[in-house]
C-alpha cells in the first residue's frame, strides 16, 4: 500500500472510531450515570470534559483555554503530520504510533471546536491497585501511540547496540 495512503487511512480510522463511540455514548447513556460492564472494575460513565487530560485546565479563563487546548495542540498536530509525511526513514511501528497520536489528538480537538468540550466515558478501577480517570477512545489512541513509540525506541536502541557490538 502507498505509504501516504496508509498514513491518511490510519489517522482517519482513529478519528472515526473515536467519533462513532462518542455518538453512541451520547445517544444511549444517561449523563453521569455509571453502567457496569465488568462489575465495578470497568464502567461506562458519560461525562463532558471542558479541560484537557482528567479535566486539567477546565477552570482556565477562555483565552488560556483557546491557546492551550486548541491553538497549541493544533500547531503540534500540524507539525507531527508534516514530520511523518516528510520523514521517510520512520519504521512502520513508529509510523503507526504517530498516526494513533495524531488521530486521537485531532478527534479531541474536533470535539473542543464543535462541542466546546470532550465526551469521556471509560472508567477502570481494579480495586485500588489501578484506577483511571474517565477517558475516551481518542485518549486511548494517544496513549497507545505513546507506548508504542516508547517501546519501539527502547527496542531500536537495544538493536543498534547489538549491531555495534557485533562490528
Amino acid at each position: 500500500m502507498n505509504r501516504n495512503l496508509f498514513i491518511v487511512l490510519l489517522i482517519v480510522f482513529n478519528i472515526a472510531i473515536d467519533q462513532i463511540s462518542k455518538i453512541i455514548v451520547r445517544s444511549t447513556l444517561t449523563f453521569k450515570k455509571s453502567v457496569d460492564v465488568i462489575g465495578e472494575y470497568f464502567q461506562l460513565i458519560w461525562v463532558e470534559n471542558e479541560g484537557a487530560f482528567l479535566g486539567m485546565g477546565s477552570d482556565m479563563n477562555p483565552t488560556l483555554k483557546l491557546i492551550f487546548l486548541l491553538i497549541l495542540p493544533t500547531l503540534v498536530l500540524g507539525y507531527v503530520i508534516y514530520y511523518i509525511f516528510k520523514t521517510k526513514e520512520l519504521d512502520r511501528l513508529s509510523l503507526i504510533a504517530f498516526c494513533c497520536i495524531i488521530g486521537g489528538g485531532i478527534a479531541n480537538v474536533f470535539d473542543r471546536i464543535v462541542f466546546k468540550q470532550v465526551t469521556d466515558f471509560f472508567f477502570i478501577d481494579l480495586g485500588g491497585v489501578f484506577k483511571t480517570g474517565i477517558f475516551n477512545v481518542a485518549d486511548l489512541s494517544v496513549t497507545t501511540g505513546m507506548l508504542i513509540l516508547l517501546f519501539s525506541g527502547v527496542f531500536a536502541k537495544k538493536k543498534s547496540k547489538e549491531v555495534s557490538q557485533e562490528a
